[in-house]
């Protein structure tokens, strides 16, 4: 495949044109248009303004994202006799995407401990089932998980289902990938989601864009970097890997940048992976050397200020170009553009968060952006690029293990739900209880978590260990075929555009849509609410203080989430305004800071050790391709990194060269938790000494370590060794995919 300089553009124009030709152009041009929200990333498409329009009315809004997930959801069912025709050990050599295509899951499926397929059932005998185990299980050996592609009123009600049947072993999706961004953010300002508003990135003049690849992940969110350099303003990026799409990009709703292309990055830098610390740490140097700080603000609104500024002080440019692996040059031209900046927002993706120091690597952000004064005024701030539609939201409507205090306060006080005392397991921790045997039961709203988890072998021996495995699915994945517990029911679910009621999603904006859902295409599938419902009503006696069976109802579940969570108030009353809103309490805009002493705080540099044992080692990041979202690959291909396959390994030229290896070479890779190959050497404008591999294959090399204060795993720093031949003390697993 021939090297891309520039993302988007006239293949988008002629995927669109494709793909609506597949699945039928007017049933895809109706599902795009729909009142519901996008459901891929959480930028915040959709709504009651039609789809295809942002939270600012922007017209025409779209990406591939959001047509491969609702060509997904349009492909035809997958017949029972097909279904009984594949065997697990058939399954098992199936790629993502080739279990993805196999269509939608339109019948409730058991495996049992000698199952060799999947065996349909009906949904009395699936529920009853579920309900008969529920009962038969301790609450703490269990934990319900959640993913982003969830609505708030599911999220909501399972947690609130969990709590009432006596576990606080709620987990969501964000404990993989953010949840270092709300613990670092909390930690530094008090509050753990975005502070500003898509309107204030359409005003700033300077965005920092860290340790993401939004070409590919957040398509939209490109259109607005492009408007930010056309009115003059500059855009940073800091990641290890050049991504074609980054530097440059054509907006296909834009006609002149769809016919001339469009530069983003100002200003493009290759920090080691893990570097972000030093590399954040000299801008703010730089930037105190330039007597560019705000010291009315750090004063009024700071504490810590004094430690930080000495440490900086203390700090060699030796020390950061060392630490980093950037120039001083390079450094204090960032320093400088920072400097000059009206407004700057930092926004960052899991390239920052999947670290043993994710947490730390977030207020290493905070640092800079107080250093300035740029949070607490419109038009600057701090954004966490979520990755689904919903997880943001999920969180905020209590799927978490430990509540925030008033969430807690407000169900015993308001709903009369009394919450267990016994701490809740995050995910990572949930997965190691599972291994040690100590989970009966698992129930999982969407999403792949055998797919999302490190150590794939370790995930796979983990879900296996669970007494009883249950699904909410909209069609296979791999964790259906490689993550069955020693019993599995795969629960077919409709997507948010199907929904019988309308559903809320909260974007990473802290923004509240309103979903219309629509007609169901199959029959067979229930909504996500009447499954939980349904389980609710089969475990809980009489003495329930919710009524599961009226909570069926979604105006009755939001009626509960107004009472509950805060911010959320406006919620109740949405059936009847139709008035999408912003959480409240959330976008700061003043310099008021909800921490214990009404001030943001500074934190020490500590710069993470990023020493190879072996000179012959790599320090390895997975990533995610164009052609995929999340766990879930719609296709092999990923063309803005001219890769026409996914089993390779993305190494810099001179990597190739000092390791005596040859492009498309095939090797094995290995790590001290697994091996991978046979995969292929392809060159790739990364960092020397760094390479890239495909997310989800390459969990078989990533380690269960995880940041010690949020538990995100290090997803993005995994040490490596190429070879021609398998190591010897480990077995290779087979192919990452039979791509030819």
């Amino acid at each position: 495949m021939a090297k891309v300089r520039s993302g988007g553009g006239w293949p988008a124009v002629w995927y669109t044109f494709q793909t609506a030709r597949r699945v039928g152009f007017l049933g895809f041009w109706r599902g795009l248009r729909s009142k519901n929200s996008c459901r891929t990333c959480s930028l915040g498409m959709g709504g009651q303004r039609g789809g295809m329009v942002n939270e600012s009315g922007r017209f025409p809004e779209v990406c591939k994202k959001s047509m491969q997930a609702l060509a997904a959801d349009m492909r035809s069912p997958m017949s029972i006799s097909d279904m009984r025709a594949r065997s697990f050990d058939d399954l098992g050599t199936f790629s993502s995407r080739q279990l993805e295509t196999l269509g939608r899951l339109t019948t409730p499926l058991y495996a049992g401990p000698d199952s060799t397929h999947y065996e349909p059932v009906s949904w009395d005998a699936a529920l009853d089932a579920i309900g008969d185990r529920l009962r038969a299980t301790q609450p703490e050996r269990s934990f319900f998980y959640v993913s982003g592609r969830s609505s708030n009123e599911a999220g909501f009600l399972l947690q609130l289902f969990a709590r009432i049947y006596g576990t606080n072993n709620v987990n969501n999706c964000s404990y993989y990938c953010h949840q270092a961004s709300g613990v670092g953010l909390t930690k530094a300002i008090g509050t753990g989601t975005s502070t500003v508003t898509l309107d204030d990135v359409q005003s700033c003049d300077l965005f920092f864009l860290i340790g993401g690849n939004p070409a590919s992940n957040h398509p939209r969110l490109m259109r607005n970097l492009l408007d930010l350099r056309r009115r003059g303003g500059k855009v940073v990026i800091i990641n290890p890997a050049r991504e074609g799409g980054l530097a440059r990009f054509s907006v296909p709703s834009d006609v002149r940048s769809l016919l001339f292309g469009s530069e983003i990055a100002s200003q493009y830098i290759q920090p080691h992976i893990g570097g972000d610390i030093p590399l954040l740490t000299g801008i703010a140097k730089g930037t105190v050397e330039l007597g560019a700080v705000n010291p009315s603000f750090i004063e009024s609104s700071t504490e810590g200020s004094e430690e930080y500024l000495a440490a900086l002080e203390t700090l060699s440019w030796e020390e950061i170009e060392s630490a980093s692996g950037v120039s001083r040059d390079e450094i204090r031209e960032a320093a400088a553009t920072y400097a000059s900046a009206r407004s700057a927002i930092f926004g960052w993706t899991m390239g920052i968060t999947q670290h043993l120091h994710g947490v730390e690597n977030v207020r290493a952000i905070a640092n800079l952006a107080l250093l300035r004064g740029m949070i607490g005024r419109p038009g600057a701030g701090l954004l966490p690029i979520r990755g689904h539609s919903n997880v943001q939201g999920i969180g905020s409507v209590g799927v978490t293990p430990a509540l925030k205090e008033a969430v807690l306060q407000a169900l015993e006080s308001r709903l009369g739900v009394t919450v267990p005392s016994a701490k809740g397991l995050d995910t990572i921790n949930a997965m190691h209880a599972a291994d040690r045997s100590e989970i009966d039961f698992a129930l999982c709203l969407g999403g792949n978590l055998y797919a999302a988890t490190p150590d794939s072998t370790f995930s796979s021996r983990a879900l296996g260990n669970v007494g009883t495995v249950v699904y909410l699915s909209t069609a296979l994945n791999l964790g259906h075929v490689h993550g069955r517990g020693r019993e599995t029911y795969i629960l077919p679910v409709v997507p948010r555009d199907e929904e019988p009621q309308p559903t809320t999603q909260e974007s990473m904006f802290n923004y509240v849509r309103l979903s219309d859902g629509g007609r169901m295409r199959y029959a067979g599938p229930l909504s996500e609410v009447q499954v939980i419902s349904e389980i609710a009503t089969r475990v809980l006696d009489a003495g329930s203080p919710i009524d599961f069976q009226a909570m069926r109802r979604h105006a009755s579940i939001r009626d509960a989430i107004a009472q509950v969570v805060p911010g959320y108030e406006a919620i109740g009353s949405i059936d009847e305004t139709k008035q999408e809103f912003h959480v409240g309490g959330r976008i700061l805009h003043k310099r008021e800071f909800p921490t214990p002493t009404r001030r943001a705080a500074f934190a020490l540099p500590d710069f993470p050790s990023l020493v190879r044992p072996d000179p012959d080692q790599l320090r390895l990041m997975t990533i995610r391709s164009e052609g995929q979202f999340n766990t879930v690959v719609y296709e092999e291909e990923d063309p803005y990194r001219g890769q026409e396959r996914r089993d390779v390994l993305l190494l810099n030229p001179s990597d190739i060269a000092r390791l005596g290896l040859a492009i498309d070479q095939a090797v094995f890779v290995s790590s001290d938790v697994g091996e991978l190959g046979p995969v292929l050497v392809r060159p790739f404008d990364i960092r020397e000494g760094n390479a890239a591999m495909y997310y989800p294959e390459a969990n078989a090399l990533v380690s269960r370590d995880a940041d010690p204060q949020s538990g995100t795993p290090a997803f993005k720093s995994t040490l490596v060794r190429v070879s021609i031949q398998p190591a010897a003390a480990l077995q290779p697993t087979a192919s990452v995919l039979a791509a030819s």
